[in-house]
């Protein structure tokens, strides 16, 4: 059934009950929300805009709210003909021994059902959770990390700066050098938590966002044991049949490096959902680790582009727009 078949249909199907409209305030209250519920036939409606095209949902969303305003006049019209000229005080109104109207329950948001997936799939296979600072000095945001003052990569992430040497973190990756300067290794952690970036607010960037950084150190670490955990969590979290590939590519702290594609069968291309590598030798030095005996590998990716990719939501800022209409889908 199509968009406007459907729209027919619930005004056909509106018009029925019209023709055998109530008396009985509860069952108005009923048909009310029936039509005009959170739950009733017109949010239906609404839900199924998320399965058309970018061109079609406009027209078809000016029919829905044209429909809304349609039958709203009609309820009003009819429910004011049901009750009359006469005059009621507010005494009267008010009946207390009719039921209360049901509260309805809240819902995780989507990024937080997305991060606690991501959370339980890894934490499955022996990685513990840590959190850290989202206000970092400059050494542990980017230094140890062996992106030196002026180095070029710092342009890949434009900063917000709190002080000279202070700033919001614009990734998680500071907490793995909090852990490996606390704690001996092996090691081996997931880190989630928001991140902040000075970039322009559109349907694909937002000032801020929320990643999880893993981290895994021990002896004998090797590039195949990186790709086969990764492999692993692309199976569980997009499915079995997921294809993906290794592309070679640049980070600061590790080396080698790459970035992990899936291949999006509706848009009919590689989407990139992870960057990972080697830790540099270079970061073990830094927090006093002998390179020459430990090795480890790090990744990390974006929550929200992970939710966008799996859910099939084209604009990041949906995420924070609190609008019910979207959350309740989830």
């Amino acid at each position: 059934m199509t968009i406007l078949e459907s729209i027919g249909s619930v005004r056909e199907s509106f018009r029925a009950d019209l023709d055998s409209f109530p008396t009985d305030q509860r069952e108005i209250d009923l048909l009310r929300s029936k039509y005009f519920g959170r739950k009733g036939l017109l949010a239906d409606l609404y839900i199924l805009l998320s399965g058309l095209s970018n061109k079609e949902k406009p027209k078809a969303g000016q029919s829905i709210n044209s429909l809304k305003k349609e039958l709203q006049k009609e309820f009003d019209r009819k429910t004011a003909s049901i009750a009359g000229p006469k005059h009621v005080t507010n005494d009267q109104l008010l009946d207390l021994s009719l039921p209360g109207y049901p509260i309805t329950n809240g819902s995780i948001h989507p990024l937080q059902q997305t991060l606690d997936e991501i959370k339980g799939i890894f934490k499955s296979v022996g990685f513990k959770v840590a959190y850290g600072p989202e206000i970092e000095d400059d050494y542990h945001n980017f230094e140890a990390l062996n992106i030196p003052k002026h180095h070029p990569a710092r342009d890949m992430q434009d900063t917000f700066f709190v002080e000279d040497n202070v700033v919001l973190r614009t990734h998680t990756s500071n907490v793995q050098i909090h852990l490996m300067e606390e704690r001996e290794p092996p090691l081996r952690y997931i880190v989630p938590g928001r991140v902040y970036r000075n970039e322009a607010v559109s349907y694909k960037s937002y000032c801020l966002f929320h990643q999880i950084e893993g981290l895994y150190v021990d002896k004998n670490v090797s590039m195949g044991d990186l790709k086969g955990i990764l492999e692993y969590f692309v199976k569980r979290f997009f499915g079995e049949s997921t294809t993906m590939r290794f592309r070679p590519s640049f980070f600061p702290f590790t080396e080698p490096s790459a970035e992990v594609d899936i291949w999006d069968e509706k848009r009919e291309k590689w989407m990139e959902i992870l960057g990972c590598g080697m830790v540099d030798p270079n970061v073990f030095d830094n927090v006093g680790y002998d390179s020459t005996v430990w090795h480890g590998y790090a990744f990390g990716m974006g929550i929200e582009r992970m939710a966008m990719l799996k859910y099939g939501i084209d604009d990041i800022r949906l995420f924070y727009q609190n609008d019910v209409r979207f959350l309740e889908q989830f």
